[in-house]
């Protein structure tokens, strides 16, 4: 039930506003003078507050003035005389949602009242909306008490008040992007648009019309303007992951955004001027890319003002039961289910895997564990198919030694051998290996091993 205030210094005009409005099915209190109406709002926050225009001690402008403004979420409609609507619409610049004209009409007056309800409601809705928006992605949600990660959230906490550009760096599946949002929801531009962007994944002919637009008839099939992902971002975050497949001619763009910030849509002579914070990310040693002569190392000063780098999920396992937890919630209410929880064996067995899809494949372990699982726990069945092999090691079967096995060697010899197996093709060796090309050349260069052969991913 809406509420709504009435505030007018004649008895009976608040008498008859209020049975009309009672009638209506509508909360109605009712305040004779400017003070004790705000005395009211303090107190009830109302939905809706319909306030006289000429009053003596304090008029309508100056009640609206009056009434705090940071707590301020209701609807007022100003009630005038139509000699005084200018003052009306004066009003309805400091705020007020609308006015009506004296005498009052009953209709008139119920229809503004109702919209200005709806008004109210879906500022209520979005508010909500927003904090559940902010609550996901915020740094708050960010799950992690290895040290690793608490180090990378304090990095987060000093960074998120200001408009610093913030590099991240971590291998695919760790989870650049959360991280990026994260910092958004917690800054000044939280209210603003954040736009992601995997500069990998657009083709090198297209990537400058996505980022800065074009003008009509700039080329072949340019029909109309093409607003780019910059100037659509204007005032907010622009996230560019795997910034280190950018082109050089595009890193020259980006350079003019962080420098000058302004873009030019192609087509077009005269620069626009843009306020967007840039968060980049990129599993590539771009130090390394530098010296290749791909990546331009004045670009690179200004990405990196704040650097974070996320470590990989198999140096942060003490997080993967709080991580596992999660998703079952998370999964549990997407898809209807009941799962409670998760067997401790299952559990140990996630926490002994080594992770080479990290956080993302986690959570695809998850997500089709719960779908499959028949009992109100997920169980080592329902996980053995997914963790069956780890680089041809049968890691639920395989006896470990006393002394432990050490990953990074293991990982390294892995590597040297798919290379001898596929005559050094590094696509082959990837999928010897059930990696992506990718993930496969960053763990090569990581182990600082001699360059493969030049090959595309197919």
């Amino acid at each position: 039930m809406a509420v709504v205030l009435v505030v007018d210094d004649e008895p009976l005009q608040r008498e008859i506003l209020k049975t009309i409005l009672d009638d209506e099915g509508y909360e109605t209190y009712t305040a004779s003078s400017g003070e004790e109406g705000l005395e009211v709002v303090k107190r009830l926050n109302p939905d809706v507050i319909l306030t006289d225009l000429k009053m003596e001690d304090m008029d309508g402008i100056e009640f609206i003035e009056s009434i705090p403004k940071e707590s301020f979420e209701s609807s007022m409609i100003i009630m005038t005389a139509y000699g005084t609507i200018s003052s009306a619409v004066e009003a309805m610049k400091k705020g007020a949602f609308d006015y009506i004209t004296k005498p009052l009409d009953k209709d008139t007056l119920l229809l503004t009242v109702s919209r200005a309800v709806e008004r109210v409601a879906l500022l209520k809705e979005n508010l909500q909306l927003k904090k559940a928006l902010f609550d996901r992605f915020g740094i708050k949600g960010i799950i992690g008490s290895s040290r690793k990660m608490k180090d990378a959230i304090e990095i987060m906490e000093k960074v998120s008040s200001t408009s610093a550009t913030v590099l991240i760096g971590g291998e695919s599946g760790t989870g650049k992007e959360l991280i990026a949002r994260a910092i958004h929801y917690k800054s000044p531009r939280r209210t603003k648009p954040f736009t992601a962007i995997n500069c990998a994944a657009i083709p090198e002919n297209l990537i400058e019309s996505e980022l800065f637009g074009f003008e009509p008839g700039t080329f072949t099939g340019a029909a109309s303007r093409k607003i780019g992902l910059f100037e659509s971002t204007n005032g907010g975050t622009i996230f560019l992951d795997e910034i280190g497949d950018l082109p050089p001619v595009t890193q020259s763009k980006i350079l003019r955004v962080l420098q000058d910030k302004e873009i030019r849509r192609i087509g077009r002579s005269e620069s626009i001027k843009v306020d967007v914070r840039i968060i980049s990310a990129t599993n590539k040693d771009l130090e390394k890319e530098i010296l290749k002569k791909s990546f331009r190392e004045d670009l690179y000063y200004r990405l990196r003002v704040i650097t974070i780098d996320l470590p990989p999920l198999r140096e942060r396992k003490e997080d993967i039961p709080e991580l596992v937890d999660f998703f079952i919630k998370k999964y549990n209410q997407e898809f209807g289910r009941r799962i409670k929880g998760i067997e401790e064996n299952a559990l140990k067995a996630l926490v002994e895997f080594h992770w080479p899809g990290n956080i993302r494949q986690l959570e695809s372990v998850i997500e089709r564990a719960l779908l499959m699982s028949e009992s109100p726990y997920i169980g080592i069945k329902d996980i053995k198919s997914e963790l069956r092999s780890y680089h041809g090691v049968d890691i639920l079967d395989f006896d470990l030694p006393e002394e432990g096995i050490n990953f990074e060697e293991l990982e390294k010899e892995l590597l040297k051998k798919a290379m001898q197996k596929s005559n050094g093709v590094a696509t082959k060796a990837a999928k010897l290996l059930g990696l992506s090309y990718k993930t496969f050349c960053y763990r090569w260069e990581k182990f600082n091993l001699t360059s493969p052969k030049e090959d595309s991913p197919s």
